[in-house]
């Protein structure tokens, strides 16, 4: 399958509103799927044997920025019996005076391999994954506070008395 008919796989599975838009342009052309329907079209993707997209190779975090006050999470997707590689990614507005984290559903539940992806794009990101089964700090001490790959993360100058450069 190419790109457009995996796209029009999924509109014709979940309706016009699972693909709020498409990013056709770069090395790697992108879906930009609705962040409510994220699991579903992650499971459809593994399971359809048109697709059988069974390795999940990354997930990642975006902070678009203080000005923007968005988050994004971009899912790496690879089909191996079929040779097929896809780009999703999902977006939410989510306000930073907020005291909540910006929340996605987790996709741990299809790819087990998400599970660590997740709790790092947690731990750097303050990302929250709905659902997930042991959300906590990987790379990070349990202490540390903020989330270094925000935008507008300002460094402490010390941890436990020993200077941060």
């Amino acid at each position: 399958m190419n790109f457009n008919e995996i796209k029009d796989l999924l509109t014709d599975k979940f309706g016009q509103g699972v693909i709020s838009a498409i990013e056709p342009m770069g090395l790697q052309p992108a879906l930009l799927i609705n962040p409510e329907l994220i699991v579903q079209v992650c499971e459809e993707l593994r399971d359809n044997n048109k697709t059988w997209f069974d390795f999940l190779s990354c997930l990642s975090g975006v902070d678009h920025g203080p000005e923007k006050n968005k988050f994004e999470i971009v899912y790496h997707l690879a089909s191996i019996p079929h040779k097929l590689q896809l780009v999703l990614k999902t977006i939410k507005e989510h306000d930073r005076n907020s005291e909540t984290l910006p929340s996605f559903h987790t996709v741990s539940g299809v790819w087990r391999t998400a599970e660590w992806h997740e709790r790092e794009a947690f731990d750097l990101l303050g990302i929250h994954f709905e659902g997930h089964p042991d959300l906590r700090r990987i790379l990070l001490p349990d202490d540390w506070e903020g989330y270094p790959l925000r935008k507008d993360y300002l460094a402490a100058e010390e941890y436990k008395g020993i200077k941060i450069n």
